[in-house]
């Protein structure tokens, strides 16, 4: 049998398996994949990984960033060896199965990252390119290239109609990531039917005015993609491979209709399209052995790989890039040297300097802001521009943003931040979520936190922003009262490895706070000031503790005895025992909460909320909080 014809016979078994499980389940998406199918079989010859070490460095990365084709991607883990079954395969977006509906980073062994909204895979893959890019800039030499793996994105028409590919492909191009091979399954098909009724834009011109090479292929002509991918590996640019093909090709009368994108293409039409390629129609859920002994020469083959890599390191004519290798790879969090605070500032100011004293600790820590660090103060000094240096410029693409750090945090030993103003995480939302689902250690620093922008006006006030971040599950919101509660809010997240941290920080100089705060945010709240036997215990984060110190020394006064609770990390702090929470909320005590926010969330520990109602408005910050209800005055009163 001919090298095309094996490649006709292992692309057909995708094809056929894919089918057999979106039948077998009911639901999901066979088109895709089967029209993805001819391109799969000629990218594992090309592929670069280790199927008994699924977390090799150098490997090369795969991004289905059409998360919905989970027919094509499991197939191809199973047929590779990463441990998934046939049952595996029935089993296909069934309760507890390892083969989900959509792919799930951690969940099935060999997922990259998690995809499913369209286009976030596109720029995780960006984000994987870079990540490479800087790693490499750290370890390669003229004479020897500890990481030179590619990364690869299998994309559609709905991933490059989204805004976030636009964004994503844009840094590409201008960062030249030369690694990156984009490849476009044109099969001009949406749900609603051809693409024709939604979008008419030139990609070639579009890819090639943002900075790519651009190739083009037949995507069922084995020498075609072949020839496309050896190119594209040896471009000095992004390249993206626009491989034209037929949604469900060899699926029978279903074969080029939109109908086969999202629904079971039926018993009868599968047993024919079986037969009409020499498959026995009885058979579902089969693999032929020579098949199978193609697909799985990958792991041999990706074993020796490594092993050869690995030798490498042990013989590179400069050792210290190892010593460079085991720093990155092994931080070592005791070498910062935490800044201290003796006057009052913003916590954008305070969080700032703590940003350069673990990145001057940590040579894995790096990161950007959407073209807000001199506002973010996120400028890590004297430390370099990305790819050599550690400050990324995302440019105004908050979206884009947060996708590429996820995929940077999921590369293997860097840790990474983004950052913006707060209002503008409504541009990153999907790519925050995936970070929570997905567990991924990204920090977002997110300043200008509340109505204490000031003079902006509404559109530049987080109102409902808190309540949002707080609501997401795996999610820590951290709202630091002062420059030394920052601290220790970093202490904690730095540790907190499968998860997400945000540190919302205040435009406006705010107080320290008058007691020793060392260890507070461990639990994400504490008692900050207490009277013995109070009858009130005020509860705030952020700009507003010292608020409510101020309204305890008020009601001190008139003879009621009041505790203060500070909680900047409201996520946390809700976790703990309920013994703790009621040792520093009484239970017995009148509760109230006070934030410059929605703050609905906060009647799960209080009686009473003094929170925001309405929008902003466009004046100084003190003016705005007098005006919507956040001085002593009016707390006393609503106290009362």
């Amino acid at each position: 049998m001919g090298n095309n014809a094996m490649r006709q016979k292992m692309a057909d078994t995708i094809r056929f398996l894919a089918a057999d499980m979106v039948q077998a389940a009911n639901s999901g998406h066979p088109g895709a994949p089967m029209g993805l199918s001819d391109i799969a079989v000629v990218l594992s010859e090309h592929l670069n990984h280790n199927p008994k070490n699924p977390s090799w460095l150098n490997r090369d990365r795969l991004v289905f960033s059409g998360g919905h084709a989970t027919g094509l991607i499991y197939s191809l883990y199973y047929l590779w060896g990463y441990g998934l079954t046939i049952e595996d395969l029935k089993n296909f977006r069934q309760l507890d199965s390892k083969t989900p509906g959509h792919p799930e980073f951690g969940h099935t062994e060999g997922v990259e990252i998690t995809t499913g909204p369209l286009g976030q895979g596109v720029a995780n893959a960006v984000g994987f390119a870079m990540a490479s890019k800087f790693m490499g800039a750290q370890l390669n030499s003229d004479t020897a290239n500890v990481i030179d793996h590619n990364v690869y994105c299998l994309c559609g028409d709905g991933d490059l109609e989204e805004g976030v590919s636009y964004e994503a492909c844009s840094i590409a191009g201008h960062n030249k990531l030369d690694n990156l091979i984009l490849i476009y399954d044109s099969n001009r098909i949406t749900i609603e039917g051809s693409t024709d009724l939604s979008i008419s834009e030139n990609i070639r011109m579009r890819f090639e005015s943002q900075g790519w090479d651009v190739l083009e292929c037949n995507g069922h002509d084995f020498n075609a993609i072949d020839t496309a991918i050896t190119t594209a590996k040896t471009n000095k640019k992004p390249t993206i491979i626009i491989a034209n093909t037929t949604i469900a090709k060899g699926g029978g009368k279903l074969e080029g209709s939109h109908h086969s994108h999202g629904a079971p293409l039926g018993n009868d039409v599968i047993a024919e399209a079986k037969s009409a390629c020499g498959f026995d129609a009885t058979k579902c859920f089969h693999v032929d052995e020579d098949v199978m002994a193609r697909f799985r020469c990958a792991i041999e083959k990706g074993d020796l790989a490594e092993r050869e890599w690995i030798h490498s390191l042990k013989t590179l004519p400069l050792m210290e890039q190892n010593e460079t290798l085991d720093a990155l790879q092994n931080p070592d969090f005791s070498r910062i040297q935490w800044p201290t605070f003796e006057k009052a500032d913003a916590t954008r100011n305070t969080n700032g300097k703590i940003l350069n004293a673990i990145a001057k600790a940590l040579p894995n820590f790096l990161g950007g802001s959407a073209d807000l660090s001199p506002s973010n103060k996120t400028e890590l000094v004297d430390m370099g521009v990305y790819p050599k240096g550690r400050n990324i410029y995302f440019g105004i693409r908050e979206h884009a943003m947060a996708s590429i750090t996820n995929a940077i945090a999921l590369y293997g030993p860097l840790m990474p931040f983004s950052a913006t103003f707060f209002v503008f995480s409504d541009y990153l939302k999907p790519a925050a979520r995936i970070a929570a689902l997905t567990g991924i250690q990204h920090f977002f620093i997110w300043t200008h936190d509340s109505i204490g922008v000031g003079e902006d006006g509404p559109t530049h006030q987080p109102i409902e922003h808190l309540s949002q971040f707080r609501a997401l599950p795996n999610f820590y919101v951290w709202r630091p009262a002062d420059g030394h509660e920052n601290v220790e809010a970093w202490k904690t997240a730095l540790n907190m490895k499968k998860s997400p941290s945000a540190f919302v920080c205040s435009r406006q100089n705010l107080s320290l706070l008058p007691s020793a705060v060392k260890g507070s945010a461990a639990k994400g709240g504490y008692l900050l000031a207490s009277d013995e036997g109070a009858t009130i215990t005020l509860m705030a984060s952020g700009s507003e503790v010292e608020l409510a110190l101020k309204v305890k020394d008020a009601l001190n006064e008139k003879g009621t005895k009041v505790d203060v609770v500070s909680v900047p990390c409201y996520d946390l702090f809700i976790e703990q025992e309920k013994a703790y929470i009621d040792s520093i909320i009484k239970p017995e005590s009148k509760k109230v909460a006070i934030e410059a926010a929605r703050g609905l969330e906060w009647y799960r520990l209080a009686d009473e909320v003094i929170g925001m109602d309405t929008f902003g408005a466009s004046a100084p910050a003190d003016k705005l909080f007098a005006k919507f209800g956040f001085s002593v005055e009016n707390i006393l009163s609503t106290i009362k």
